[in-house]
């Protein structure tokens, strides 16, 4: 590989030794995200309005991996041919989701060879891993420990540098509370305060010690902003929220990664109470860059841009584009609109050249950040790519991740965990043997792999694999002549029963919403055989969302959510299984009990008829016929293979002054006789306010980690800052009054009840 182009040699050409001088020597080591250089505004000077729209424009990578390509609906492939020539002419900003090393270095060698030689910016879909993945971003929330979903993006973008990837999409940040949905699966769940912790930790992870540095990956929190409050859970559906909603719910995860140091967002596809997110003004102008004062830039979604013709919001592309620039998206994601209308709407004046400046500074501006201009190729080395991928260290970081994102619904009779010797098992399900699905959507660049799969590791972890029988039974969505009987046989013969079970990988995702949240009805069928035979049963779910479980599944004794674990997937759930791990996780959506029910999550209002108690089915009240208004297995459930119990809540005085501290503590001891990690949450409810105030509110969450016999006292600490709600002037505000708590092992539970008064 040539030596790295020097900045002196990047910055060459008529006029670019007067430039050189205003490069900061220390750009590289750390450059202000508030401050433009100076360097940038004279490159800026010299830019044509052509080259100025180039930086403005994203084009999918002429080289991609197969299923990098399938994750876009794209109708014409760009060609390797065509890009290097925008690259050299200055009429591309860079590209996205492609892998590959070699192609990477030669684009940008072609993009030094332009004008002005300005460095291109490389993108990808990097949502949980790259060569090595990690559970999706669901399931790893349901560890309830922001810190890990910090250390895997950090690994992941350790691998993703590593091939040149200088951005990825990613976190995305919308709060999820309709289980249809099917892109709830890249989220952090339903709860605010659980969205912006994790949010704030991706970001971290993945944008590391400092942007200019060639591990670093800059972050791009999304989709700004309410797309996961489509109506009906229906993937690009219309939205339509209040402001307060907005503020109070959805906005909160995207600020607290700016917070963190976002410098990009992504605009979301669904319109905002008319107004298409894409086009919207008020959310891109008076929100994110008023009041916020946010400095990086926003990307369109896909062709999101040309999408507002179909949303009957433009006439024509023309005009997509102007209203699009207007109101705030600095970068056209693979339309090419920008491209072929923003040079002549700012020749006829419709669109200023001070909004084109401001754009393509913005798009300078974060490649500054990255050091791309001090090393365009800080990130590109062909050579040292795979030395990167799939370390020991990260894969063990996979399976950690994993195991720490299993939930364990149920464990009647203590079914759970098995035995390594002496006790005859039969896995059963399609996803008994199956490596592909546990990868989940979005794994575009990696996956998991042969010998990741459970049947594998569960036949690793016994000390007599034969006594592990192995039967598919059925398909995901259907059965097979044989199969069924198969798994009857295979059933009766054993102690045990495993179902491996659930949704396929195709079933989550983007454009993968679903009306019937429940298990396929050819794997029910198979559950109930299997139970018919009164051999005690085991579910183990794949799922990206929440599901309403029923039938046999749901009268299964012990139930695992093993959600979409990874590359480790298999060894995780063994882990798990046979006892070499306590499971830890929580549930980070509430699981309904029926379909009919969505969107239910645990911080709904209590209305006017809230009835006697809230699994009552009183006349006149709030609920569904013969269903209760509550959670099958609420927000924040979640067993482990210890005994645990909640005892002694201190509020000291019950009170909480104004300019205060509230310590709340609390008694948690084991009973059991195995090592187990609660994840002990607070939740609030303010008994009277000027705009109603939901059921519970969570408040802050500890995790503590218990041996047999042992006990321990968590610590909370409240101030009337995590008392704020958004008021009737959509200002944040808190009222003096009385409110309840609770210290409880989830959303639903009577835990430890008590109550403070906030004093004015």
């Amino acid at each position: 590989m040539a030596p790295p182009i020097t900045r002196r040699e990047l910055m060459a050409g008529a006029g670019a030794l007067a430039l050189l001088a205003r490069v900061p020597v220390g750009m590289a080591l750390g450059p202000s995200a508030s401050t433009t250089p100076a360097f940038v505004d004279e490159l800026l000077a010299r830019m044509t309005v052509e080259e100025k729209v180039g930086q403005l424009t994203l084009f999918t990578s002429a080289v991609q991996d197969p299923a990098a390509a399938a994750a876009n609906p794209v109708a014409v492939r760009p060609t390797a041919v065509g890009q290097l020539a925008a690259a050299r002419v200055g009429r591309l900003t860079g590209v996205f989701n492609g892998s590959d090393p070699r192609w990477h270095l030669q684009l940008q060698k072609a993009a030094m060879e332009s004008r002005l030689k300005i460095p291109l910016i490389f993108a990808a879909d990097v949502i949980h891993g790259f060569s090595t993945i990690f559970p999706v971003p669901l399931g790893e929330a349901a560890s309830f420990e922001p810190e890990l979903a910090r250390r895997t993006a950090r690994a992941a973008a350790m691998e993703a540098t590593a091939v040149g990837i200088d951005w990825t999409f990613a976190p995305m940040v919308d709060i999820a509370r309709d289980a249809r949905w099917g892109r709830m699966v890249e989220g952090a769940g339903e709860d605010t305060l659980l969205g912006r912790r994790f949010a704030a930790a991706r970001v971290r992870g993945f944008q590391g010690d400092g942007l200019d540095r060639a591990d670093a990956m800059l972050a791009c929190p999304k989709h700004f902003a309410g797309y996961g409050a489509a109506e009906a859970g229906l993937d690009y559906n219309t939205v339509d929220v209040s402001e307060r909603t907005l503020r109070e719910v959805y906005f909160p995860p995207f600020q607290a990664g700016f917070d963190a140091g976002a410098l990009s967002t992504m605009a979301s596809f669904n319109e905002l109470s008319g107004i298409p997110a894409t086009a919207n003004a008020w959310l891109l102008g008076d929100v994110l860059r008023g009041e916020w004062g946010f400095r990086g830039l926003v990307v369109s979604d896909y062709t999101a841009d040309l999408e507002l013709v179909a949303h009957g919001f433009a006439a024509d592309g023309r005009e997509a584009t102007r209203l699009a620039f207007m109101a705030g998206v600095d970068i056209s994601m693979q339309s090419g609109l920008y491209l072929k209308y923003l040079p002549g709407l700012v020749a006829s004046g419709a669109v200023p050249m001070a909004r084109l400046d401001e754009a393509a500074q913005r798009v300078l501006h974060v490649k500054a950040m990255l050091g791309l201009f001090d090393d365009p190729f800080r990130r590109h080395a062909p050579a040292r790519a795979q030395s990167r991928q799939r370390l020991p260290e990260t894969l063990a970081l996979a399976r950690e991740a994993a195991r720490r994102s299993i939930v364990l619904l149920r464990n009647e009779g203590d079914l759970l965990p098995l035995k390594r010797n002496g006790q005859r098992i039969a896995l059963i399900g399609p996803f008994a043997s199956d490596w592909e699905n546990a990868a989940g959507p979005w794994a575009i660049f990696g996956g998991g792999s042969p010998g990741s799969d459970l049947a594998s590791a569960m036949r690793q972890a016994m000390a007599d694999p034969s006594a592990l029988q192995v039967v598919e039974g059925c398909h995901v969505d259907g059965s097979f002549p044989g199969g069924l009987q198969a798994a009857v046989a295979a059933a009766s013969s054993a102690d045990v029963a495993v179902l491996a079970i659930g949704e396929s990988r195709e079933s989550s995702g983007e454009a993968q919403s679903r009306s019937e949240i429940v298990v396929p009805a050819a794997q029910q069928g198979l559950v109930a055989a299997v139970a018919a035979t009164g051999t005690p049963v085991v579910v183990v779910l794949s799922n990206g969302r929440a599901l309403a479980l029923d039938g046999a599944v749901l009268a299964s004794p012990a139930i695992l959510v093993g959600w979409f674990l990874g590359s480790s997937s298999g060894p995780a759930l063994a882990d798990v299984l046979f006892g070499d791990y306590s499971p830890s996780g929580r549930l980070p959506v509430s699981f309904p009990r029926e379909s009919g029910q969505v969107p239910y999550y645990y911080g709904h209002k209590t209305t006017g008829r809230p009835g006697i108690s809230p699994d009552a089915l009183e006349k006149f009240t709030t609920h569904y016929h013969g269903t209760p208004n509550t959670a099958r297995f609420a927000f924040g459930h979640g067993l482990t293979y210890g005994r645990i119990e909640y005892a002694g809540l201190d509020t000291g005085a019950g009170t909480l002054a104004a300019d205060g501290a509230l310590v709340i503590t609390a008694r948690i001891r084991n009973r059991g006789t195995r090592v187990a990690e609660e994840v002990v949450q607070l939740y609030v409810h303010d008994r009277a306010a000027s705009v109603t105030r939901p059921v519970r509110e969570l408040k802050d969450f500890r995790k503590i980690k218990l041996g047999p016999g042992e006990s321990g006292t968590v610590h909370f600490t409240l101030r009337r800052d995590d008392l704020l709600f958004i008021g009737r002037d959509l200002k944040p505000t808190v009222e003096p009054g009385l409110f309840d708590l609770w210290v409880a092992p989830s959303a639903e539970a009577d835990g430890l009840a008590g109550s403070f008064e906030l004093l004015a």
